[in-house]
């Protein structure tokens, strides 16, 4: 009997653990926050590098995906995303919380551009799959919260580093023993971008475009700044990081089942069918946000954050359906520079526009206005160049 193929397994865990990697800082920081009585504004900028270097390193980590070996590169993400992560732990001061955060985004840059390529391979259900992968790394977002506060509580931030590092690791020899070369086999897919006329794949492109840059900055200014938009609006109930950490992986949690539950709508309706209701949720949760006090932020919370999340295997599936495979570590990793590079703009967005009198509000109404250029550019998709998803 032929053995399974553990290559999606370990797909799917690097989607875990990358999310968990690049959102442990944004909860660890609330306990620097106390431990070096530094503002949080100040420590938050900390993060820009990793999210620089998230975006940047996916350009390259593709091109060698494509030209070398997508194994290879997966390796050298488990492993590297690991020491970088203990070394992050051993950091005494911003300097190194800097430094090491850097190292983290650039071996998780590896992740996107060579995991999906690998995932989407031969696959008959792209979208189950798509959404499968994607419920992972919402698990990931929302294990990040959870683990963080639990061990920023009860060991200490250092804690909340190391641990999650010595799991990749672990991962990556477990990876290297049981994944062989035959994860990139032979193509049995017959999809193909040339059966496109140029106009139509310049005019998605055009949407991708677009549509990849709002959702990043949309995508990452909530997941930075949800934590601390939890402090503020249910210190009623909760003050400790851990209660924080446990709120938000609730609503991770139950916005996760929009990745599985779009990615089987796009079997059922086509990609191009799915874009923009998604995409067009987002704006007025967004507003109502901007206005939900104290308890009331959490349902809005999980709604907003089931938009948010609904939107990434639409895009990822158009990259799927109209690249030929061949190139599509390349073209995720160029859309994926597009979403990464535009990341740290959430940084110095949080920064400005939180108020300590009237909190996320103002971050929030900025959001609304760039999830209208979501909605405009799924208004401009051509339907026909996607009827193949």
């Amino acid at each position: 009997m032929r053995r399974p193929d553990p290559t999606i397994g370990f797909i799917n865990l690097g989607h875990v653990l990358v999310h968990l990697f690049m959102l442990i800082f944004p909860t660890a920081v609330l306990a620097l926050e106390r431990d070096w009585n530094t503002p949080y504004s100040q420590l938050l900028s900390l993060a820009l590098g990793g999210l620089i270097a998230y975006g940047g390193g996916s350009l390259p980590a593709g091109w060698l995906g494509d030209r070398w070996s997508r194994r290879g590169m997966m390796v050298i993400f488990f492993f590297g995303t690991g020491l970088a992560a203990i070394a992050t732990g051993f950091a005494q001061g911003p300097t190194g919380i800097f430094v090491g955060l850097t190292a983290i985004g650039l071996f998780a840059s590896i992740y996107h551009p060579v995991g999906i390529a690998l995932l989407v391979r031969n696959q008959a259900k792209l979208g189950k799959t798509l959404g499968i992968n994607g419920v992972f790394g919402n698990f990931g977002i929302a294990s990040a919260a959870l683990i963080t506060g639990a061990l920023c509580d009860g060991v200490g931030w250092r804690a909340a580093f190391f641990v999650p590092g010595a799991v990749a690791v672990i991962a990556g020899l477990f990876f290297l023993m049981t994944v062989r070369a035959t994860v990139e086999a032979p193509l049995t897919e017959t999809r193909t971008a040339g059966a496109l006329p140029r106009s139509l794949l310049l005019r998605v492109g055009l949407v991708l475009f677009v549509a990849t840059i709002c959702d990043s900055v949309i995508f990452n200014a909530t997941t930075i700044a949800m934590p601390k938009v939890f402090s503020e609006h249910l210190a009623a109930f909760t003050e400790s990081t851990l209660g924080i950490g446990a709120l938000l992986s609730i609503v991770y949690v139950l916005a996760a089942m929009a990745q599985l539950l779009v990615g089987q709508l796009i079997d059922r309706h086509g990609v191009g069918r799915m874009f923009l209701p998604v995409a067009a949720l987002q704006v007025p949760l967004l507003i109502v946000a901007a206005m939900s006090p104290g308890i009331f932020i959490l349902p809005i919370a999980v709604a907003l954050m089931f938009s948010v999340f609904g939107l990434i295997p639409i895009l990822d599936a158009m990259v799927a359906v109209i690249v030929d495979e061949r190139w599509r570590a390349r073209v995720y990793a160029v859309s994926y520079v597009l979403s990464f590079g535009a990341s740290p703009l959430a940084v110095p967005l949080i920064a400005y526009t939180h108020d300590a009198a009237n909190g996320f509000s103002s971050l929030f109404l900025a959001l609304a206005v760039i999830g209208m250029g979501t909605v405009a550019s799924a208004l401009f998709l051509p339907q026909r160049a996607l009827m193949r998803a």
